[in-house]
C-alpha cells in the first residue's frame, strides 16, 4: 500500500498524522464518480478511506488493491471528529495492510482478510 484517498465525505482538512501520504479525492479535480476513485486507488496501490457503503460492498467482491476504510459512524462534532481518528488511525493503518477492508465504528474496529 503507498498511502491513502479520502473520499468527498470525508473533511478534507483532517487533523491527523499518518505513516503514509494522504489525498483527499478533490486534489484529483471535480466530482469524480466512485468508479473512477476506484480505478486511481487501485491504479496507485492506495487505500480509500470513506462513509460511502458502496466501496465496502464491492471490495467484498474483490481483492485489494484498492484497500477500504469504512467509516461506519455518524456526524460528529468536528473536534471530536479529529480526536477520533488521530486515536485510532495506528491501528487503521497497522490493519489496513494486512485486509481488504476495515470497518471502522465509535466503539471498534473490524477486519476482513482477502
Amino acid at each position: 500500500m503507498n498511502g491513502f484517498i479520502f473520499d468527498e465525505n470525508v473533511p478534507h482538512q483532517i487533523q491527523l498524522v499518518p505513516s503514509f501520504p494522504v489525498i483527499h479525492v478533490t486534489d484529483l479535480g471535480e466530482s469524480l464518480l466512485d468508479s473512477d476513485i476506484w480505478k486511481h486507488a487501485r491504479t496507485n496501490s492506495l487505500a480509500v478511506v470513506t462513509k460511502d457503503t458502496d466501496f465496502a460492498n464491492r471490495i467484498m467482491l474483490s481483492s485489494a488493491p484498492p484497500w477500504i476504510v469504512h467509516l461506519r459512524f455518524g456526524n460528529l462534532r468536528r473536534n471530536t471528529y479529529h480526536t477520533f481518528l488521530a486515536r485510532i488511525w495506528p491501528d487503521v493503518e497497522r490493519l489496513v495492510s494486512n485486509h481488504k477492508l476495515v470497518s471502522v465504528y465509535l466503539d471498534r474496529i473490524e477486519a476482513i482478510k482477502d
